[in-house]
């Protein structure tokens, strides 16, 4: 979005960052905001029209055009959900990278997928425990 401003005031440092500060809040916190956005930088009229700026331009809006549907920031933080990628990139690195990863090692997927499930229950937390509760009240069965 950092590509828009830029097309949209590219003179303006201080208008860049005003403008970008308040779509950013807003696609936070408001519902539909990404959708409004996208009209936005679509209709917007570019005041200097030089090639960088309408590939600034294009490439937000082509961004905003494929992704405006996954962008329910709201909605996430309402039910404390992440909303970056830092979360699910360390999870990858410290459930599957740092255990099946190691010099040598070689699996198949029906133990590849044993074992990431049970790291998975034993790194969230509250988890390995609320599975041994149902497996010792009958709700839940272990194949063994």
């Amino acid at each position: 979005m950092a590509g828009a401003a830029k097309a949209l005031f590219p003179d303006s440092k201080a208008r860049r960052k005003v403008w970008l500060e308040d779509r950013l809040h807003n696609l936070k916190h408001t519902c539909g905001a990404a959708r409004k956005i996208l009209k936005e930088i679509e209709s917007a009229e570019l005041p200097k029209k030089t090639t960088a700026l309408i590939e600034k331009r294009y490439k937000a809006v082509t961004y905003f055009t494929n992704n405006h549907h996954l962008m329910k920031y709201q909605e996430a933080l309402e039910h404390n959900w992440p909303i970056g990628s830092g979360v699910t990139e360390a999870a990858c690195k410290t459930l599957v990278k740092q255990r099946l990863c190691s010099s040598g090692m070689r699996w198949k997927l029906a133990g590849a997928e044993v074992l990431l499930e049970t790291r998975s229950l034993i790194h969230s937390k509250g988890r390995w425990e609320q599975l041994w509760s149902n497996v010792m009240s009958g709700k839940v069965l272990l194949d063994c």
